[in-house]
């Protein structure tokens, strides 16, 4: 029955005289989210709106899944388009659509009609009225609600007719791509790939890091990262993940610092490489799952620590956000079971029995300076041994 798609979108009809550029950004992320389906699509641009037609067979409920992981857009529609044929022609259609798509026809509706094209000959509040008609005609039970209806009928009269009343939620945001590129630190936890999917949400190009521990972590734990950023990547595009070997800069802090620092210390060298790496890939900022006070490192002041190393903007979308809320995202973008898999990752080897809460940068710089002898070159080596995985959904 439905032939094409009406996709609409939210802050980017704001845009003002750069809107084609987000509308653009929009019609790419919908082309290449089609690609992963079986099917013909065309996806085009008219007059404000973007259509996305359906060339041939194709699977509705795919389609329409496929579509909600697009950022940018807030509904769905599913529309029969038909050729101006008259107004006798348009209301057959319409009786037929409400038939189908409403088939028990008891509740209440509404005509909304928009005239687009201006030389059809009726008006908007005609057209209304007439199909208003002969919907009650054919329909005797239902009735016209103007203020809160069951059924708001959608009719576009465009250079082709369009009918539609259903919305499907889209998952909001912008375009991939509009607002520039971060590296996101991705572990194996509930937190990182939901505050990937939230920057990604707003727009932004997202590359990853993972911090690997061999041997004291897995290659299963290696597979479950990949993994995570495969499904990530159903709604950010294509993840470049760069896997980065930890081990020996790991046992060099943990033979040359205070246990107790361990962890923060740790945290700073994996800004130190993020950075690094995102600095040299385009990146404008690094990206991570610390909420305040979640562990012992995200106190406001590990946060500080952390922070003070970096020169890129750190961006922290759950920083405010209780577990559960945090949960509850995964759960929704399917996360959630990969992250709960029992892999340990490098943040939990080497975790001290009573970690610093409230770490003094200067006692920690301090601590460093044990460390001078070696880590830049580790630092190096550990940067130019990366490994970059190409991962898509």
């Amino acid at each position: 029955m439905f032939k094409a798609f009406l996709i609409k979108y939210g802050e980017i009809g704001i845009k003002g005289k750069n809107r084609y550029l987000f509308e653009d950004a929009l019609v790419k992320q919908i082309r290449h989210a089609l690609k992963r389906i079986d099917g013909e699509f065309a996806v085009h641009k008219e007059q404000g709106r973007i259509f996305v037609d359906c060339l041939g067979i194709y699977d509705f409920e795919e389609t329409v899944d496929a579509l909600t992981k697009v950022f940018g857009i807030v509904g769905i529609c599913p529309v029969v388009q038909i050729e101006d044929g008259g107004f006798d022609a348009l209301a057959e259609t319409v009786i037929d659509y409400m038939a189908q798509v409403y088939p028990d026809c008891r509740q209440t509706f509404k005509v909304n009609a928009r005239r687009s094209r201006k030389n059809y000959p009726m008006n908007s509040m005609e057209i209304n009225c007439a199909l208003g008609e002969r919907l009650l005609e054919a329909f005797p039970e239902m009735k016209v609600d103007v203020h809160k209806p069951d059924i708001l009928l959608n009719v576009e009269i465009r250079e082709k007719i369009y009918i539609y009343s259903r919305i499907i939620p889209g998952p909001g945001g912008m375009p991939v791509g509009t607002n520039g590129k971060a590296m996101l630190l991705l572990s194996g936890g509930i937190d990182s790939p939901v505050a990937g999917y939230m920057i990604a949400k707003r727009g932004v190009k997202i590359d990853a890091v993972y911090f690997h521990a061999p041997p004291y972590t897995s290659e299963r734990a290696r597979q479950k990262v990949i993994d995570l950023a495969k499904i990530v990547a159903r709604y950010s595009g294509p993840i470049n993940l760069h896997i980065v070997n930890f081990t020996d800069i790991q046992l060099y802090i943990y033979d040359k610092c205070p246990h107790e620092e361990l962890t923060i210390i740790m945290r700073r060298y994996m800004m130190k490489i993020a950075q690094r790496i995102g600095s040299e890939t385009g990146c404008l900022g690094l990206i991570t799952g610390e909420s305040i006070g979640q562990v012992a490192s995200q106190t406001i002041q590990s946060l500080a620590a952390t922070n003070e190393v970096c020169t890129m903007p750190v961006f922290r979308p759950v920083i405010a956000f209780d577990k559960q809320d945090i949960v509850d995202i995964a759960q929704k973008i399917d996360t959630y079971e990969t992250s709960i898999q029992p892999y340990e990752d490098c943040c939990t080897i080497f975790v001290a029995k009573h970690p610093v809460t409230k770490p003094n940068i200067n006692i920690i710089k301090r601590s460093e300076k044990n460390l001078e002898e070696k880590i830049e070159e580790m630092i190096e080596t550990a940067v130019s041994t990366a490994e970059a995985v190409w991962v898509e959904a």
